[in-house]
């Protein structure tokens, strides 16, 4: 039962009920997430990596189920393992046995989410799995339930209270099937080296899809790249920096390679009456860092943050093909 003592904070005094409430909810829940932690060290851990291995040698795709609640976590389960490179799609149990069988070949591997275990709309995928031969993976909390009787492979999950103060709406037990679905994929993930190239395949949409592009995919070309010569007069290399308004200047040297750069920084630093009659040598910083056109945006970013600077210069052999500041990547979405 809900205590009837208030919370307290140091800084605002008593906390309100709703967010006691909440703050019970949270407690419960990660009572349930640690209770899965636990089970997984220990007898869980067999059947949990025979469901792996079940997977990872299917020649066909991961086909999750469940009704309610539990379809739910099924659909979403499934969402993420297909995104994450395991082939995988959702089949509400309920419609399985109106059609939807038919989607299920003898290649694939189903995994049934119940939390009791004794839905009977599991029936009729039970019967067909069963006269198939098609392997089952049980996500329960029932090892000795119809499904999980009828399954391959029990994952059988602790038992936990809902977070519910009647301990009935599905909160930590759905919560514990999301976990033990990311566990899996990431699993899967892990174990057959997916990449962040083969991620981006599956996301070239919204801020995911922008981050997983690549530095030639923003980087400025050609005439927008501001570049000048070894032995430039500073007033000229002002001027090109002025005119491209990427607050530097590139500095090459007599054969195309990257000599230097100087930035809006190097010319604060460098302030004195005679700095515009000064040539690019003496001001430039050397050896600038410089990023591939196939590197990845997400790592390029993390190069600008780790760096503290807001323009890269991409290069090949040591010479400059393009420039990214860091204004691009907040107007694609990247940052």
């Amino acid at each position: 039962m809900p205590s009837s003592k208030p919370l307290m904070t140091p800084s605002s005094g008593p906390v309100s009920p709703d967010i006691e409430s909440a703050l019970r909810t949270l407690e419960t829940e990660s009572g349930g997430i640690g209770a899965l932690a636990t089970a997984l060290k220990g007898s869980l851990g067999a059947s949990f990596t025979a469901a792996i291995d079940k997977i990872r040698n299917a020649k066909g795709r991961v086909v999750v189920t469940g009704l309610g609640k539990s379809g739910h976590m099924a659909r979403k389960i499934a969402a993420t393992l297909a995104s994450t490179g395991t082939p995988a799609f959702f089949v509400h149990a309920a419609e399985a046995g109106h059609g939807d069988l038919g989607m299920i070949t003898t290649d694939d591997v189903i995994m049934a989410l119940s939390w009791s275990g004794e839905q009977p709309e599991m029936k009729n995928l039970v019967n067909y799995s069963a006269r198939f031969a098609i392997p089952m993976i049980a996500v329960t909390s029932n090892a000795g339930s119809a499904l999980g009787q009828a399954a391959d492979i029990v994952i059988e999950l602790p038992k936990a209270r809902e977070a519910c103060p009647h301990n009935l709406a599905p909160t930590t037990s759905t919560l514990m099937q999301a976990a033990i679905g990311d566990a899996i994929a990431i699993a899967l993930l892990e174990g057959r080296g997916f990449t962040a190239l083969e991620f981006a395949h599956f996301h070239p949409g919204g801020k995911l899809g922008a981050m997983l592009k690549f530095v030639r995919d923003y980087m400025r070309t050609d005439a927008e790249i501001p570049v000048k010569p070894v032995g430039t007069m500073m007033s000229e290399a002002v001027v090109e920096m002025s005119a491209k308004g990427l607050g530097c200047v590139c500095i090459v040297s007599s054969t195309g390679e990257i000599a230097g750069i100087i930035t809006d920084g190097d010319l604060r630093r460098h302030m004195r009456p005679d700095l515009l009659t000064a040539t690019v040598d003496d001001i430039m910083t050397k050896q600038p860092k410089t990023v591939p056109p196939s590197m990845l945006a997400t790592e390029m970013l993390e190069v600008l943050n780790t760096r503290k600077i807001t323009t890269l210069i991409v290069a090949e052999a040591n010479k400059p093909v393009g420039i990214v500041h860091l204004h691009d990547l907040l107007r694609a979405g990247v940052a």
